[in-house]
């Protein structure tokens, strides 16, 4: 599109859009004459698919603003009213984080909803994501909508959508809503139903704390051993996010009397103030835990990201210290954990894992008689394959993670869970502690009989809509002219997932190496990011300390991970990342 097109294409939106203080943005980007900024707004429209939607806040079609919701919401009431003869009985579930704008973007959802006839269950106020993924199965909703960025950084917001299964949309739904989005038409035309309207045509109904309590109930139901500790001290920190009165409450009516939680960083704040990114994954997000941990000598800390459906861990070593679990560490143990200690009898356990996560999971499933799947990057794809294997099969679904530290515990929610799994990570910490034992001996108990498993992660960030392209032209080299050695590693096997077949067309290299190792290359779905996945195996010897093998195996990872990256320079890598 060149410079006319863009402008005429702006000035359209000026016509239209709702909300004067994005009218007052794209004025001002028109006024500096800012190509750049106004192809980066207007050269896409921000892109619907199978996570929904996420984007930084702003003017334009490629930004996240109260014109692209009403949109999308449309596009999407739409194609209910198409695929779901029921949907005008069942209605939408529809929540909100804290978020910049969360609660005029789950508003205009809500009444645009209701203006096609749609009933829509509002939660009057902040939740988090699981408690929405909950409520649409709870309330047998046609569908379910949480306005969020999850981690993203202040300046974003998004659009989840559910299903009426309780899972994250898959294809064909993705694609069929999309199509509807693009023949919405001008926002300005689009109907909206106020609430007070709503409601007295019953069209708006708000959620009562039922719903809510209903959640914890079941949660609390997800724990093996029960008996919940007075002694185990734990750190709590919410990451300015809307999980900290679901967690705490959690905790508490478990039986664990000892939590802390972080002050600075307890009550919802959409602007972050204490960390730049809102992820326990990022440099220096644990930095307040880890300071309350070391005030109060915490065995056990747990974080959430902003919308509470990710869970990171820190444990107390041997020598005093804390140590963060990786994303794969928490799912190994969580999942040995429901499988080896929770209930017996009755259909085959089953646990599902990604592509970039440690193989380790479906060792140990095999081992214990588990079934097990491994799908793509997704919980979107972990649920709806659970839910497919659990109506062909005798099959019961206990446990599915990602290693980006996303966890789900059985049925209670169709989706990663962050609070159910902390809650469950809890209840593995006080049976530890009853063992007489603690979590990282447990972890070591698990790696001395099913292998030491390390993993790491490369991702290198290309913004806008030249990154795009970019990271097009990197997966294409590497598809190129693949290699047969990494360094001391010989390539045995190179699998491709963009042609499809057993698992859907997606955009991942997988090349796996002698001795049970693979590097996997994939563009995140929801980030301007390539991701690099790396892992190997390493065995440790007869009487050889866990943590002595671990030290070779960091050795011998670190030096794989130059191996690839050397190749991909070669392959036209830019020398950017982190």
């Amino acid at each position: 599109m060149d410079a006319t097109g863009l402008k005429d294409r702006a000035e359209a939106w000026l016509r239209a859009d709702p909300d004067p203080d994005t009218v007052a943005e794209l004025r001002g980007v028109l006024a500096r004459g800012a190509e750049a900024d106004l192809a980066d707004r207007f050269a896409m429209d921000l892109e619907f698919g199978t996570a929904g939607m996420r984007g930084v806040l702003g003017a334009g079609p490629n930004r996240m603003n109260r014109a692209v919701v009403r949109r999308t919401t449309l596009g999407l009431a739409r194609y209910l009213k198409a695929t779901v003869p029921d949907v005008t009985r069942r209605g939408v579930v529809v929540g909100r984080d804290g978020r910049r704008l969360s609660a005029e973007f789950a508003e205009d959802t809500a009444a645009v909803l209701a203006a096609e006839g749609i009933p829509v269950h509002v939660f009057p106020g902040l939740v988090p994501t699981p408690l929405v993924a909950f409520a649409t199965l709870h309330l047998g909703a046609a569908a379910g909508i949480i306005v969020t960025a999850s981690h993203n950084p202040p300046e974003y917001n998004g659009y989840k959508v559910y299903w009426g299964n309780g899972a994250q949309i898959i294809p064909p739904h993705d694609k069929g809503i999309a199509a509807e989005i693009a023949r919405a038409g001008p926002v300005d035309g689009i109907r909206l139903l106020a609430p007070d309207a709503a409601r007295a045509q019953g069209l708006w109904r708000d959620l009562p704390d039922s719903v809510g309590e209903a959640y914890l109930e079941a949660i609390s139901r997800l724990r093996v051993h029960g008996r919940g500790s007075s002694t185990l001290r734990l750190v709590y920190t919410a990451m300015h996010g809307v999980g900290g009165v679901w967690m705490e409450r959690a905790l508490a009516h478990a039986g664990f009397t000892q939590v802390h939680r972080v002050a600075e960083q307890a009550q919802p704040d959409g602007t972050f103030p204490t960390v730049r990114f809102p992820n326990p994954e990022e440099p220096g997000a644990m930095d307040l835990s880890i300071a309350t941990a070391r005030r109060v000598n915490a065995d056990l800390v747990l974080a959430h990201d902003p919308d509470a459906d990710r869970l990171a861990a820190m444990v107390r070593t041997p020598e005093g210290g804390l140590r963060m679990l990786t994303g794969n560490e928490v799912g190994v143990l969580l999942g040995h954990y429901v499988l080896a200690q929770g209930p017996k009898g009755g259909a085959t356990p089953y646990v599902v894992s990604t592509i970039v996560s440690s193989t380790q999971l479906g060792d140990i499933a095999a081992q214990l008689g588990a079934a097990y799947d491994e799908v793509l990057t997704g919980f979107k794809w972990i649920a709806n394959r659970a839910l497919v294997r659990e109506r062909e099969e005798a099959v019961r679904f206990v446990f599915g993670y990602e290693e980006a530290i996303g966890y789900c515990v059985g049925t209670v929610t169709r989706d990663k869970d962050g609070i159910g799994a902390a809650l469950v990570f809890a209840d593995l910490a006080a049976w530890c502690e009853a063992q007489g034992t603690t979590v990282l001996g447990y972890l070591e108990d698990i790696q001395r009989r099913f292998g030491l498993y390390v993993s790491g992660q490369r991702n290198f960030t290309f913004p806008g809509a030249e990154g795009v392209q970019t990271m097009a032209r990197i997966m294409a080299s590497l598809r190129e002219a693949s290699p047969e050695r990494l360094g001391e590693w010989t390539v045995t096997r190179i699998r491709d997932y963009l042609p499809g077949g057993a698992l859907p067309s997606s955009n991942v290299l997988a090349f796996e190496v002698e001795g049970g190792g693979r590097v996997t290359a994939r563009p995140s779905g929801t980030e301007p990011k390539i991701k690099y996945y790396f892992e190997l195996k390493e065995t440790p010897g007869a009487g050889e300390p866990v943590q002595a093998a671990r030290v070779r195996a960091e050795a011998r990872l670190q030096r794989f991970i130059d191996a690839f990256l050397a190749f991909a320079r070669e392959r036209g890598q830019p020398e950017v990342g982190t």
